[in-house]
């Protein structure tokens, strides 16, 4: 089993191939820009979470990691943690002029080491105005 990095650099190189832009633009492509299922940080659910405009997705963390089983790796990741922006360059007329405001939310992708997604964890501004969040009708009722 191959083993992990034993610094920075190292990572960079493991890092290099995988071709960062292409596999976030692949994977926002494969799910067409829409999350299905999603839970906001106060648990409110909603059916689907659509962009309504070009996004991009900018690198801001990485990190390489093991799975252990009784004191032995059994499998190794990469992590790697994206910030997800309106894409304003794409627009006709500029929206929105302040940045924090194109900002949507983060995208974490957890890769096995044959750079396949294994896990993905969203992290969305369902009040964000490039975002529509369809919520599910609450169905609970009171006894």
């Amino acid at each position: 089993m191959e083993s992990l990095p034993n610094n920075w650099d190292e990572l960079a190189k493991i890092l290099e191939p995988i071709h960062i832009n292409h596999l976030v633009t692949q994977h926002l492509e494969s799910c067409n820009y829409k999350i299905r299922g999603y839970w906001d940080s106060n648990n409110k659910f909603y059916e689907e979470i659509a962009f309504i405009h070009p996004i991009c997705a900018e690198l801001i963390g990485r990190s390489l990691g093991t799975n252990i089983i009784n004191n032995h790796p059994t499998s190794h990741w990469i992590k790697l943690k994206f910030l997800l922006k309106a894409d304003l360059s794409a627009s006709e007329n500029n929206v929105v002029s302040d940045d924090d405001d194109e900002e949507i939310g983060e995208l974490t992708l957890i890769l096995d080491t044959n750079h396949t997604v294994i896990d993905e964890n969203w992290l969305i501004d369902v009040e964000s105005p490039f975002v529509v969040a369809k919520s599910q009708p609450d169905l609970q009722h009171s006894a």
